[in-house]
């Protein structure tokens, strides 16, 4: 399941988005870099994959052929840092 990178929320993306393509929770653009399984940015470009062109907003849509959506990381709300430290201390 993928997850937007706006919202957070949880979205079915059962194949890759067009360009005008837009979340159904809050709007947002979905073919864009910071719902790619490849943006990093530790990485040249903010992108592993390297034959990808250069993208300058992370947060607009683009025409890269490259995109594959990144994997929802948990239930589609919001992480709390402070509770996930608190977990992993168990304090």
């Amino acid at each position: 399941m993928a997850q937007c990178f706006h919202c957070k929320k949880a979205i079915e993306a059962r194949y890759r988005p067009g360009r005008g393509e837009a979340c159904p929770v809050c709007g947002s653009d979905l073919l864009v870099c910071l719902n790619c399984r490849f943006y990093d940015p530790a990485s040249y470009n903010e992108c592993r994959e390297p034959a990808a062109e250069r993208v300058l907003d992370k947060e607009k849509a683009n025409f890269c052929e490259y995109f594959e959506f990144r994997e929802a990381k948990g239930s589609g709300k919001a992480i709390d840092p402070v509770e996930e430290l608190k977990k992993l201390f168990k304090s």
